[in-house]
């Protein structure tokens, strides 16, 4: 990953590019808090050189998002690639990160259903991490391989990413994946993961 930092106004527009993974994401933190700190107004993040992006790194933005949320400042997506256009789509956040409070003239009943939605958001973040931790340790996937496995069973089953998270978790305390679903996540564990494992 590498990054740069430049001023536009009262904000920091923080450019990134290269992988937003697990491997990435505290120093993809700390760059994001330390350019918060500095700026009045806020981040615009230009992400579109970022090649690959989970949900590691969304987590990142989640957070650093709503530590701006209070303060007062902003933090909008500027530009993004297509992986993470895709990821916020698929999460379902992407209104998050379109503007910030200010811009949007939002009234207090909007912040707190805002502030709501930041919060479902991070939970779900939470149950996806703990279900690719799952496909992981079950079928010997990497990081990124368990990240691919759970986006090609969403796209192909056209179900939410937090909603085979909590299929996959609950198989943990006794019940059966639907056969639909399993077979989703069967045929993109053999397409993604390591043959032979």
């Amino acid at each position: 990953m590498t990054f740069s930092v430049d001023t536009a106004g009262d904000r920091l527009v923080v450019t990134v590019s290269g992988d937003l993974d697990l491997d990435s994401d505290q120093l993809l933190q700390k760059t994001l808090s330390d350019a918060l700190d500095h700026a009045t107004g806020g981040l615009e993040l230009d992400l579109a050189g970022v090649d690959f992006c989970d949900c590691s790194a969304l987590n990142v933005l989640l957070r650093v998002r709503h530590r701006a949320h209070e303060e007062s400042k902003c933090l909008v997506l500027r530009a993004g690639s297509p992986a993470v256009r895709r990821l916020l789509a698929l999460s379902g956040t992407f209104p998050l990160f379109a503007a910030g409070p200010a811009e949007q003239g939002s009234t207090d009943g909007e912040l707190a259903a805002e502030d709501a939605q930041l919060r479902r958001a991070l939970d779900s973040h939470a149950k996806i991490d703990l279900a690719r931790g799952m496909l992981m340790a079950s079928f010997r996937l990497t990081p990124d391989q368990s990240w691919q496995v759970l986006v090609t069973a969403s796209q192909d089953s056209n179900t939410k990413l937090h909603a085979i998270a909590d299929a996959l978790l609950r198989t943990a305390h006794g019940e059966v994946l639907p056969a639909s679903l399993a077979d989703h996540v069967a045929s993109a564990v053999e397409q993604h993961g390591n043959p032979g494992a």
